[in-house]
């Protein structure tokens, strides 16, 4: 079965938890979903120099062949520092810098946001919102803040999912 939805998770505690419940939810609503723990991922930090000595990391290809895979993605993201992870930028920048067709991994693609971090989240949101508009996404309306007193509502989680749901991807 293809999959239907992938939920990228930038960090390996609440992040991937919230990641989980996204992609239950996903399951709970007839749709193949899987979750990809980007810190598991071996990419080095973007770095221009290292890019122009050493090419793209082998890694790409593939990240890159999961997310073209997937109709719609939901990305879990803690707030570090008032913006996003840095695991989370150097896959960005990655993947933006494989090729003249990168955009098509962004173009047109329903993407949801949301957080778990140690404050409201409110700046990764903004953040990630900016940059996956300017990327070309279409990201949904509603985003998902939680904290360790604002824990995620279920019903929250299944609203955002079936708002990415009915969104179709635009063809390239």
């Amino acid at each position: 079965m293809p999959l239907d939805l992938l939920v990228l998770s930038a960090s390996s505690g609440e992040n991937l938890k919230l990641s989980e419940r996204f992609a239950a939810s996903g399951r709970s609503h007839g749709m193949e979903a899987e979750v990809l723990d980007l810190t598991r991922l071996s990419l080095p930090l973007y770095n221009p120099r290292t890019h122009a000595e050493a090419g793209l990391p082998p890694e790409v290809v593939p990240l890159s062949q999961q997310l073209e895979a997937a109709p719609r993605w939901v990305i879990c993201a803690p707030e570090y520092n008032g913006s996003l992870p840095p695991v989370l930028t150097s896959a960005i920048a990655w993947l933006s810098v494989q090729g003249e067709g990168f955009r098509s991994l962004f173009n047109g693609r329903p993407v949801a946001i949301a957080t778990h971090s140690g404050g409201p989240g409110v700046e990764v949101l903004a953040v990630l919102r900016i940059q996956l508009a300017h990327l070309g996404a279409h990201v949904v309306g509603r985003q998902l803040s939680s904290n360790r007193n604002n824990t995620a509502k279920d019903g929250s989680i299944d609203d955002i999912v079936r708002r990415l749901q009915r969104m179709e991807p635009i063809q390239p």
